[in-house]
């Protein structure tokens, strides 16, 4: 049994009319996940960036695989990325595994470079 409520999307939007909304999507794309050779951002992994008025930043993300070997490490990474821009006053990055990371969720860009198009 989920705790979500029916007819609720899986992934919450993101709040991409915040004037730092481009800069942590560009912070985002700086980070991969070592064993492929595409950002985190064009690989689908990043589901949520919401951006309060206080610019506080959240970042909800997945990993390719529960069993991912930086999944320690890799919203580390994320944060880090995202509080080097200038006006960011803090980062909070949650993981999840609810939807499930699926190769649909690539943008076109990461499907070239995986040789699936």
């Amino acid at each position: 049994m989920t705790d979500l409520q029916e007819g609720a999307p899986l992934i919450a939007p993101s709040t991409t009319d915040h004037p730092l909304y481009d800069g942590v999507v560009e912070a985002c794309k700086t980070v991969y996940d070592p064993e492929i050779p595409v950002n985190i951002f064009d690989l689908g992994l990043i589901y949520t960036i919401q951006i309060n008025p206080e610019n506080e930043v959240r970042v909800v993300m997945t990993l390719t695989a529960p069993g991912c070997p930086v999944a320690g490490e890799m919203p580390g990474w994320v944060a880090d990325a995202v509080e080097a821009i200038p006006g960011v006053k803090q980062v909070d990055v949650e993981m999840t595994f609810q939807p499930q990371w699926g190769m649909d969720m690539m943008s076109d860009e990461a499907r070239l470079e995986l040789g699936f198009m």
